[in-house]
């Protein structure tokens, strides 16, 4: 079955020509959608560009847009009353996010924020919302992406207040071998892995003890790190 959908009101901050939809058939969220569903979806969503270091979504402001990546990653973080950065996740090509105001109509949950230069596709939420009553199949989906969201938050809440800082940073990089890791011979290999700050911000503690458990998990056999590349041992060769 195909949708219709108007196209509303395009952004003047225009990417480029409207790209096939090879790259939308790669979104997990989309992977339900037909030739001609997918290429609605293409005609309705507008392109914005996003420089490193650029803030992308404010948390608490209003939200009607639905944001994919085509390009880059972002960082979905929140600050504290002193400043104190904390990382909810960092997503990448092919992820999704601005799924909760878009549902709910209420303020931005986090700041969103370009780690590198980044292209995004955006679709508003009349149109997201259409696509949900033509196509059910997209709702479920969504629901499978939030629940594996909160899984994760409340994952890190009980690792804040149960572990301490050497398994934090541990199960940090598990999970990133986990969601970006490549399987190699040696093991599973993150080529972009997170600074040494981001992970961490994403583990609740300081640049420097992160530096030495980097060091003291490569020293007991667990990892192998190459600059920005990072090899996460299987268990038998540690």
């Amino acid at each position: 079955m195909c949708f219709v959908i108007q196209p509303g009101c395009k952004s003047a901050a225009t990417l480029r020509d409207m790209p096939d939809t090879s790259f939308l058939r790669r979104v997990a969220l989309f992977d339900c959608l037909g030739d001609d569903e997918l290429e609605a979806l293409n005609k309705l969503a507008y392109r914005r560009a996003f420089a490193k270091g650029q803030l992308i979504i404010l948390a608490e402001d209003p939200g009607d847009t639905l944001f994919v990546i085509e390009k880059g990653e972002v960082k979905v973080n929140i600050i504290h009353a002193d400043g104190k950065e904390f990382i909810l996740s960092l997503l990448g090509e092919g992820e999704v996010f601005g799924e909760l105001s878009l549902l709910d109509d209420q303020p931005r949950s986090a700041n969103v924020t370009a780690v590198e230069d980044t292209e995004l596709a955006m679709i508003r939420r009349p149109d997201f919302l259409r696509l949900l009553t033509n196509i059910p199949q997209i709702a479920i989906s969504l629901l499978e992406e939030l629940a594996s969201r909160l899984r994760r938050t409340d994952g890190q809440v009980g690792d804040l207040a149960l572990l301490n800082v050497h398994n934090r940073i541990s199960k940090t990089i598990l999970h990133l071998a986990d969601s970006r890791g490549v399987e190699t011979e040696e093991g599973m290999l993150i080529r972009e892995r997170p600074t040494h700050q981001q992970l961490a911000n994403m583990s609740g503690t300081s640049r420097e003890t992160v530096t030495r458990v980097l060091k003291q998990l490569e020293e007991d056999g667990y990892i192998i790190s190459r600059r920005r590349q990072l090899v996460v041992l299987p268990t038998d060769a540690a």
